[in-house]
């Protein structure tokens, strides 16, 4: 595994999750690559790393004296060589997954720390679609990470020791907390977090409760600092569905189906925050 020095990263997506690891990391004070087939999201995604560092620092989340790690964006994945990891953050569609997957681990170095974002497909099941899977590593980054600190590092079958001691090494830099957990569909927060999300849209759909009042229960008598719908809202509700359909292909649990409710968003482009519009209203994209 090489040894990660100057920490030069690239970040495979420009989603939501993309461009907040991309905002963590420069903001960290390290140079990142952002990939996308798409110049049009990478224009934006620019925009909005500017934008959240700022918010980040004027919260004290990131440093508000260091040094800014420089931005490059690029439509090329081979532009990636010469990384020293390599982190995946795109849709959560497998085979999207492994293509991206597969044309990164070609363009780099053997022992170049490779890092899927997943936040349900299991590492191992990922490791089939790249070169060297001893040198993948799961690591599931919470919505935003520059604001929640800890992520589950996910150790897959075939990871290596390197690896997963690279990836440490990573996490340290980035200022992150790593809490290490074995593979499998979901792993430990997405495993039980769709499954709560998909019942709490199923008791709105029924009419049981309205989607404020199922949150504020949670807030109110569990404590959560946001209750399961506002949390949707904030993961995407076209992230909520992927995650519960891969969920239920891997697990057969029909719990992990998901709901007409959050079809039917889906389908209308109530996503949520970034849509301006899911379970509540946000006064426009974001």
């Amino acid at each position: 595994m090489t040894a990660i020095t100057d920490h030069r990263l690239a970040v495979l997506g420009a989603g939501v999750m993309g461009t907040a690891i991309a905002t963590l990391a420069t903001g960290q004070g390290l140079s990142v690559t952002l990939v996308d087939v798409d110049r049009e999201i990478l224009e934006r995604a620019e925009t909005n790393v500017r934008n959240q560092l700022r918010l980040a620092r004027m919260m004290g989340r990131l440093p508000r004296d260091g040094a800014t790690g420089e931005l490059t964006t690029t439509t090329s994945i081979e532009d990636v060589a010469g990384a020293t990891a390599v982190i995946e953050a795109v849709t959560e569609h497998a085979d999207i997954k492994a293509k991206v997957l597969a044309e990164a681990s070609a363009a780099v170095d053997p022992g170049t720390l490779l890092i899927s974002n997943t936040s349900a497909v299991p590492i191992d099941e990922q490791a089939d679609w790249i070169a060297r899977p001893e040198d993948l590593v799961g690591v599931h980054f919470m919505n935003p990470p520059y604001l929640i600190r800890t992520v589950e590092v996910i150790r897959g079958p075939r990871t290596g020791a390197a690896a997963l001691a690279a990836a440490t090494e990573l996490l340290d830099v980035l200022g992150q907390q790593g809490v290490v957990v074995g593979d499998g569909p979901g792993f430990v927060i997405n495993r039980i977090l769709q499954r709560m999300i998909n019942e709490a849209a199923r008791i709105v759909q029924e009419g049981i409760a309205a989607p404020a009042d199922v949150d504020a229960v949670f807030q109110g008598c569990l404590g959560h600092t946001t209750g399961p719908l506002a949390t949707a809202d904030l993961i995407g509700l076209d992230n909520v569905v992927d995650s519960l359909r891969v969920l239920h292909e891997r697990t057969g649990d029909a719990g992990y189906q998901p709901c007409e409710l959050l079809l039917s968003k889906v389908a209308a482009g109530d996503w949520g925050r970034k849509t301006g519009h899911g379970f509540f209203e946000y006064g426009g994209t974001v």
